[in-house]
């Protein structure tokens, strides 16, 4: 899908984006309104193995038959981040609502504070790191992918994995780790 085509995909999800309707939209679907500090699947989906955060689900790829998902991450993980990755089929914007994060994208770093937004086009190689003690990201991914499963699937892991098993499970979700997590800066 075009990037031209995504923005507007991502723009529409926002209610005051448009007054026209959806083309994604049928008939069966119904507006929704999910409160702060809530998921509208899955109650908090607290990860486990690649950090500790807490990804709400705002929007599912089951609300957009499969199109757009919106997660919002609770930061748990002070100077811990997630392996270099790619995703072959998923473009990825992540806005910093509270505290301050990292990024590689490609060979590019940016540092990203409250209220800032990086998009993270796919096929290219990414990580992040959330550097302050509190944190909090919204996350829009599309289209949706495996990405929510991946969330709950992390989420019930008895024991971290290894890393060759942390690269199974990402392969199973569509997603390939081709390096290390970043490093905290000191």
């Amino acid at each position: 899908m075009k990037r031209r085509i995504f923005i507007q995909s991502a723009w529409l999800a926002v209610p005051w984006a448009s007054s026209e309707p959806s083309d994604q939209q049928t008939d069966d679907k119904k507006p929704f309104a999910v409160k702060k500090g809530e998921g509208r699947y899955h109650g908090h989906i607290q990860l486990k193995g690649v950090n500790s955060n807490v990804q709400d689900v705002k929007v599912s790829g089951r609300d957009t038959n499969g199109q757009l998902a919106i997660f919002e991450q609770t930061g748990l993980s002070p100077r811990r981040g997630v392996p270099l990755h790619i995703h072959p089929d998923q473009d990825e914007i992540f806005q910093v609502l509270e505290g301050e994060y990292h990024f590689q994208v490609g060979q590019e770093k940016f540092q990203l504070k409250a209220g800032e937004t990086i998009f993270l086009p796919r096929k290219v190689a990414h990580a992040w790191i959330q550097v302050s003690e509190q944190a909090k990201m919204s996350v829009i991914v599309q289209p949706a992918g495996k990405l929510e499963d991946f969330f709950v699937y992390m989420a019930a892991l008895a024991k971290e994995p290894t890393k060759e098993e942390l690269a199974a499970i990402f392969a199973r979700h569509d997603m390939q780790i081709v390096g290390p997590p970043m490093k905290p800066e000191n």
